[in-house]
């Protein structure tokens, strides 16, 4: 788990190694591969509410302040046993139309081929490798994060998953925040201009922040 931590900080600084990603992709690849002898049935699995859940992210601008935004449509599925973290399954889908930074100009560019290119590339997904626990209530999660068309594998770390409660019409749910960090030149957004102080516009790293209300399948 130190290898994990270590890797999300040199992210944060533009300094992540490939010897700290291998170590990560090593460990959880054994971590699936322990999952295997665990039967799928006993997962249940739950479908995410949007409309109690957020899709976000934010980014570096001008070296001086985080520019946050959402993504208002998106769907997903999740199959989680709290007695086998491991057996945890997520497959998750974002409409990148829906991005809304609640600036037009800047929502245009970032649809554009600069970045995002929501015409060619409507949908962004990420789907699940292996799971393994962090502790109560806590998952670290791989799998592979698809923008513009590029796969790469990406560290979800999922915190507080609550246990099931019972909602006003009488469903079941539970709940959970989860984050990762990527570099957007990774998927193909390399737009950039320097800045007359040093320094560029927009960063490289970018934090994706999810609040998850889930219901129970049916």
């Amino acid at each position: 788990m130190q290898a994990l931590r270590r890797r999300n900080v040199a992210l944060s600084r533009g300094s992540a190694t490939t010897d700290a990603n291998d170590v990560i992709v090593v460990g959880m690849n054994a971590t699936a591969a322990a999952s295997a002898t665990t039967s799928p049935k006993t997962a249940t699995r739950w479908t995410l509410d949007p409309g109690h859940s957020a899709a976000g992210f934010e980014v570096r601008h001008m070296m001086i302040t985080n520019v946050r935004g959402e993504f208002e449509k998106f769907r997903g599925n999740v199959s989680y046993d709290a007695a086998h973290p491991e057996a945890t399954r997520i497959d998750a889908t974002i409409d990148v139309a829906s991005l809304n930074t609640r600036e037009t100009r800047r929502d245009g560019d970032l649809k554009s081929a600069l970045f995002f290119d929501v015409e060619n590339h409507p949908e962004m997904t990420f789907v699940s490798k292996s799971a393994r626990a962090a502790g109560p209530g806590n998952l670290e999660v791989l799998g592979d994060l698809t923008i513009r068309g590029t796969t790469h594998e990406v560290l979800l770390s999922v915190r507080d998953i609550s246990g099931p409660q019972v909602d006003m019409r009488g469903n079941p749910r539970i709940g959970a925040t989860a984050e990762a960090k990527i570099k957007r030149s990774d998927f193909g957004m390399t737009w950039n201009k320097t800045l007359d102080a040093g320094g560029v516009v927009v960063g490289d790293v970018v934090t994706i922040k999810l609040e998850v209300s889930a219901l129970q399948a049916t």
